[in-house]
């Protein structure tokens, strides 16, 4: 469960940065947004490295699943769109292989 956290928090962390810089192109907010934009997204990258994983490129792929509940959660809480059924299932079946590749037997 620890790294459903940290997945959760580093999605999080690179929803908000990425926002950041939607709301200053699309939205016509001030520039200053992507301040604290790019701090969201480095504590994004730093997240993924407490990870106990052998390889990065697993720990990115199992983070996915978690990225893609979290900017629906977004979608829904942040911007007042509402997930449809499609969504849900996409996403349920993102989280069950986000968990087969972080939680699967490997040898050692």
């Amino acid at each position: 469960m620890k790294a459903y956290a940290i997945y959760l928090g580093a999605a999080v962390a690179e929803i908000a940065g990425c926002y950041a810089v939607w709301a200053w192109l699309r939205l016509g907010k001030s520039i200053f947004w992507v301040v604290p934009g790019v701090a969201s997204l480095l504590l994004f990258a730093f997240l993924l490295t407490l990870i106990e994983s052998r390889f990065a490129g697993r720990a990115y792929a199992a983070y996915g699943g978690v990225y893609i509940a979290t900017a629906l959660a977004w979608l829904w809480l942040a911007e007042g769109g509402r997930p449809d059924r499609w969504d849900l299932i996409g996403v349920a079946i993102c989280l069950v292989g986000a968990g087969i590749i972080l939680f699967g037997p490997r040898a050692a």
